[in-house]
Parts: C-alpha cells; structure tokens; sequence
C-alpha cells in the first residue's frame, strides 16, 4: 500500500475506463489526483467515487487537445499541490468511423483523424508537464497504446497512431532521462470492460452475424492464457510502473498482451 503516496497526479480522459480505473487505483495507493476530461460529468463520477472511499480527487474540465486549456490546468495544480509528479493521457476517441475502412478508398480525413488526436493530445499533455518537472528534475509521463501499433489491422490511422505514441515515448525519454523524468508506454490488450472493445463488436462483428461471446472467445484466443486482462489488473501495471520501484523503466512500452505479441 501507499506505493504513491503524496504523489501529485493529473490523469487526462479520467472519465474512461482505462482513466478511472487507473485513478482509483493511484487513489488507494495514496496519490493525490487531479482528473480531467473533455466532458465533466464522468470525471465528477470518478472523483465522488474516489473521496467517497478516503481519497483525494479533484475534476475539471480540460481539452486534451487544447494547449491553452492544458497548460491553465496545469497553473492551477501547481499552485494548489506545489509540483506535478505523474501526468498519464488515457485519452481516447470513438472507433466507429474507420474500423475496417479500406485505406484505398479512404479519404485524408478519416485517415487523420486518429492520428490528429492521439498524438497532439500525448504530445501537449507531456511537453507541458514535462516543463513543470524539469524544475524539481523529477516525474513521470505515461499513456497508453495498443496492439495495433505493431499488428496490421483494418483500422485507417488507428494503428499508425498508437505506433507514433510509442515514438514519441522513446523520444521523450531520450531527451528527459537525464533531467529525472520518466516516461512510459502502457500497451494493454482489449479488454470487454471498456466501450472500445463494444463499439468494435457492435460496428463490425454484430453484422457479420457473430455473437458477443464469439467475439471475445475470438479476442481472448490471442494470448497465452486465452482469457481476457481485467481493467483491475492493467490498473496494478499502472501502480508499479508509476511508482519508485519501476524506477529503471523508461523509453520504453510495456507489453501488457499476456503473450498476444511477442517482443
């Protein structure tokens, strides 16, 4: 217990599922959250949730997209906790648009659109973090990818976006190391907890005529152990990679498959 203690953490797409679960995990552990999203009522829900059960949460409303919205956010959390020790982007946006588009008939922006997002959010939240850290020579960046970075897959710019977010790690951290500051890729499996892994099923394999069951049977056949990561247990990853002990772990995407990529 207590692995993150007293640590300052700012979570961007709090109110997901891979964000929630990520903050209440940081919350038990003993951090001190300040969580935000693009829509305020389930980053709210997140933050009742964690100070209902003893911990320390404040939401607000920022556009991972918007520089200016970010770095105000920012302003804010140092003046109020003093310092920022962990940022982690658990942003996301809706599949339906481009799962399974041909990238031959695709037009620029629905190939874009994924990239546009994923990327400039990873890239305002970090840099801007990053220069509050630098003061103290201290902290941690993460975010999240996923397999499609390394699996071709029907997914337009899905997969080139999450491959250019484990880029960017291993660019980050060449250049932060050296001033203290860590900086980590998650890249967890589906997991049928999130609304991810349903829109995918509703957009594509519901009208094929495949069952909800087959679906996941089908996605949980992937990996070793041939059954499904809980949202639970990509939060543990989370704790330790974030905290002191994960302390020679940088530049680097953390390969949370269960066997479903070999690395």
């Amino acid at each position: 217990m207590n692995e993150l203690k007293n640590k300052v953490v700012v979570i961007y797409g709090a109110g997901g599922e891979i964000g929630g679960a990520v903050a209440r995990a940081f919350a038990r552990e003993g951090a001190r959250l300040f969580l935000t999203g693009r829509r305020l009522a389930p980053v709210e829900a997140v933050a009742r949730d964690i100070v209902s059960a003893g911990g320390e949460a404040e939401a607000a409303q920022v556009d991972a997209l918007d520089e200016q919205a970010i770095d105000k956010h920012l302003q804010f959390v140092v003046a109020k906790a003093g310092c920022i020790d962990i940022s982690f982007n658990a942003i996301g946006n809706s599949p339906t648009s481009y799962l399974g588009a041909s990238l031959v008939e695709m037009d620029l922006k629905q190939f874009i659109m994924p990239i546009t997002s994923y990327i400039i959010s990873y890239f305002l939240t970090a840099r801007l973090a990053a220069r509050r850290m630098l003061l103290n020579k201290s902290g941690v960046i993460m975010t999240v990818s996923a397999p499609p970075a390394r699996i071709g897959t029907p997914n337009g710019g899905y997969g080139p976006s999450q491959a250019a977010k484990e880029a960017l790690t291993r660019y980050l951290s060449k250049e932060l190391a050296p001033q203290g500051i860590r900086v980590v890729c998650l890249q967890p499996h589906g997991m049928p907890e999130t609304e991810t892994i349903k829109e995918i099923f509703e957009s594509r394999a519901a009208t094929a005529g495949v069952t909800w069951e087959q679906f996941t049977a089908y996605l949980a056949g992937m990996n070793h152990p041939k059954r499904f990561m809980t949202l639970a247990e990509m939060a543990n990853v989370a704790v330790f990679v974030a905290s002191d002990k994960a302390s020679v772990l940088m530049g680097t995407t953390v390969n949370m498959t269960m066997g479903a990529l070999d690395d």
